[in-house]
């Protein structure tokens, strides 16, 4: 027997049931952050963000999407999703350094944090960090590549630190490429990315050589900024450097997750 052909009026109809199934589902999540807010408040205390959590959620959606939706959709709308929840939760605002561009920075942090949660503008990485510092709980966007030794304000024990590096999901055509670090006041170890550690590192002479075997992520004269994979000792960064002058922790976060193009 031949089949009967699919109509357009049954593939829309479909299209409103799975609609209204992703709406019953968010609104179902709601309620369960509902009881989590309330969890929190007897059994936890500390940030709500969970950036180590948040990095493997997106290492599974990249690993198992499908299909002819674009991957940076998919991205994003749980990105958002994860971001709006979250402010729920504990209210904040995202400080963002625009001294590399206006434009890109707000696609950063819209992207990645939606339309919901508060954004404000800074002229450079200082006035964020200030912003973060004098906050309750809001975070910070830090270009990679910003000018100056941004990151030596990251250093005393109470100062904010660096928890998440974005994209999450690097690829060359991203909406949202330009590289930015994460920053809050410290969150526990438990909490943070941890895949790679950010240290701050002051050479004895700005003409000093970067240690071999280090990636070097940032330097501005004699400070560097130095990334260390989890399992590598920090040791073994003072015994390369045994000349330094200073080496602080300032902050870790989750391995990006690259996908094809």
């Amino acid at each position: 027997m031949t089949e009967t052909p699919v109509s357009l009026a049954d593939l829309r109809r479909e299209i409103d049931r799975i609609d209204a199934a992703m709406h019953g589902l968010l609104m179902e999540r709601g309620e369960i952050i509902s009881q989590l807010i309330a969890v929190k408040r007897s059994q936890e205390t500390g940030s709500a963000f969970r950036p180590g959590r948040e990095a493997a959620m997106m290492r599974e959606i990249v690993g198992r999407h499908r299909g002819i939706l674009p991957v940076d959709i998919v991205e994003s709308i749980w990105r958002v999703i994860i971001a709006t929840f979250t402010h729920v939760q504990a209210p904040y605002a995202v400080h963002g350094d625009v001294s590399l561009g206006g434009a890109a920075m707000r696609d950063v942090a819209r992207f990645h944090f939606g339309f919901v949660v508060p954004y404000e503008t800074h002229d450079d990485a200082s006035d964020v960090i200030h912003a973060v510092a004098a906050s309750r709980g809001d975070l910070g966007l830090v270009p990679v590549a910003a000018a100056g030794a941004w990151w030596r304000a990251l250093e005393p024990a109470g100062a904010p630190k660096v928890i998440a590096r974005l994209p999450f999901v690097e690829r060359a055509d991203h909406p949202a490429a330009m590289p930015c670090y994460v920053l809050s006041k410290p969150v526990d170890e438990a909490s943070a990315g941890s895949d790679i550690r950010l240290y701050s590192v002051v050479l004895p002479e700005a003409a000093a050589p970067a240690p071999a075997g280090f990636e070097v992520t940032a330097r501005a004269g004699a400070a560097l900024l130095i990334s260390l994979p989890g399992a590598q000792p920090v040791s073994a960064l003072a015994d390369a450097l045994p000349a330094a002058t200073a080496i602080h922790p300032v902050g870790s976060h989750a391995a990006a997750v690259p996908h094809p193009v």
